[in-house]
């Protein structure tokens, strides 16, 4: 199925003089009781320990050593330092009233070397992880993987190997093995668009590839991890299982809606931001035009008998992770940044500044409420959470020790009302993770860009919430006075 989005107006045009608390009280009374209220992180932006207890190296180790590709030489040795400061982060998610908290575990940490035996020593951190968290009362949410895989693994071939995918199982295991009997819920990847085309084609992220066939295969084989992996939290009996997509949405600039046909860059962003992931796993089959564009930049997926039928393991949710679309026109790209899309000569990516975030990325909630809608329409059935939002902006600390975001927390107060407005025209959206807990490290940007609700000084890793928090935590807990059922409970924690 090929599908054009249609652009939607802004919803918060007509609440610009809404204040937060205004807008914190809409969405509030306007989400049902039972939505979930979390926050999430990822393991190499945040643990740091890279070589305590086991731990072996990723490709994000190696490739923050490479010179020239991270900002400032940066890397994830300490982080935030959450290996050992996570009964602080616990307590401070506990103060914030987050009912769920989404983390990834680091495959390196429990299988150093990728394949073979398990760490129990980097196993156990996330034993006690999990147990801190319930006893504050907050549901973990497991991804098993976010992006650092193995270095072993990649000098053996790495996401373009088939061999990888099977690897991946064995890990699994171990993961679901020892954490099942408390988690009862798990996303097998996180946006395996950007470990496939920002981890090799444009070479941005690890392992720093520029290759399409390597991006390519990569796709086929991180789909089917992600179905193999379905397949061992099924078996296991142990909860829920769902993959995290970074749903991007394309657009074209006002005035340039109706190109057609194979040259729409539209329709070619989309095919493989949004389609080429979601077809596959719920509807187990590739869109035809996604393989065609492939075969023009010569790549092919390395599809054998059987995978399909195992990519579509039956899954209970998505989750959609958004930040901004991308805005797109016909013609070559003259920036000399390699596209992120596989023969995607006839795309180039427009750059606003109208409205962006710090990473020049537009603010665009309507954009939101539209990929919302579509993908209602176009999945039905199918329940979404959000599991990434949030933004980028340059954040200081007063005099007093407080720290005032309130571009954040604009960004924040409007997207959530776009949530509340989908789930009001009857999209099944369940719950909110908000990017970030903490500002962490910011992959190749270093720790420059801060997307945390909660401000990290990175020289003495002191913990402050900023005003987005703060607004954030008073939602939540309006939310759970406004859904106060008879029995006198919350539908959060008890």
């Amino acid at each position: 199925m090929t599908h054009t989005p249609v652009r939607t107006a802004d919803p918060a045009t007509a609440d610009q003089l809404a204040t937060a608390d205004q807008l914190a009280t809409r969405i509030a009374a306007g989400l049902p009781a039972g939505f979930v209220w979390g926050a999430a992180t990822a393991s190499y932006q945040i643990e740091g320990a890279y070589d305590e207890d086991g731990r072996g190296p990723s490709i994000w180790d190696v490739f923050a050593r490479t010179p020239g590709k991270v900002r400032g030489g940066e890397n994830g040795d300490v982080a935030t330092d959450h290996f050992h400061r996570y009964p602080e982060d616990v307590a401070l998610m506990a103060r914030l009233g987050l009912s769920a908290y989404r983390f990834s575990v680091a495959w390196p940490r429990v299988v150093p070397t990728g394949s073979g035996p398990v760490n129990p020593r980097g196993l156990a951190f996330y034993d006690r992880l999990v147990d801190e968290l319930l006893a504050a009362g907050i549901d973990p949410w497991v991804t098993l993987y976010h992006w650092d895989l193995p270095q072993p693994l990649q000098d053996a071939g790495g996401w373009p190997n088939r061999d990888t995918a099977l690897r991946f199982v064995d890990y699994a295991e171990h993961v679901v093995g020892a954490l099942g009997d408390r988690v009862r819920h798990w996303s097998t990847l996180n946006e395996p668009w950007c470990s496939a085309f920002e981890g090799h084609l444009t070479g941005r992220h690890a392992p720093g590839v520029q290759d399409a066939t390597a991006a390519v295969r990569s796709v086929h084989h991180l789909l089917l991890a992600h179905g193999l992996g379905a397949a061992v939290v099924r078996e296991r009996g142990a909860g829920d299982v769902g993959v995290t997509l970074n749903l991007i949405p394309a657009e074209p600039p006002p005035g340039l809606e109706d190109i057609a046909g194979a040259d729409d860059p539209v329709r070619l962003v989309d095919g493989q931001q949004i389609r080429l992931w979601l077809d596959p796993i719920l509807h187990g089959t590739y869109p035809t035009d996604v393989i065609e564009d492939f075969a023009r930049a010569g790549a092919e997926l390395p599809i054998q008998d059987g995978d399909l039928d195992r990519i579509s393991t039956p899954v209970d949710w998505i989750g959609v992770n958004y930040y901004a679309p991308h805005i797109v026109t016909p013609g070559p790209d003259p920036s000399p940044k390699p596209t992120p899309f596989a023969g995607a000569d006839n795309v180039t990516r427009v750059v606003t500044t109208d409205d962006v975030t710090e990473l020049g990325w537009p603010v665009r909630p309507g954009s939101f409420l539209a990929l919302l809608h579509r993908l209602g329409g176009d999945y039905p059935g199918v329940p979404f959470y959000i599991h990434e939002n949030g933004a980028a902006y340059a954040d200081t600390v007063a005099a007093d020790g407080t720290v005032h975001d309130p571009e954040r927390l604009r960004y924040l107060a409007r997207h959530l009302d776009v949530v509340r407005q989908a789930t009001q025209d009857g999209v099944d959206v369940r719950g909110y993770f908000v990017w970030s807990l903490l500002d962490n490290y910011e992959w190749a940007e270093g720790y420059r860009m801060r997307f945390g609700v909660v401000h990290v000084d990175f020289e003495t890793l002191t913990r402050t919430p900023k005003s987005s928090g703060l607004w954030y935590s008073r939602l939540i807990r309006e939310h759970r006075g406004t859904n106060r059922s008879t029995d006198g409970k919350t539908n959060g924690n008890p």
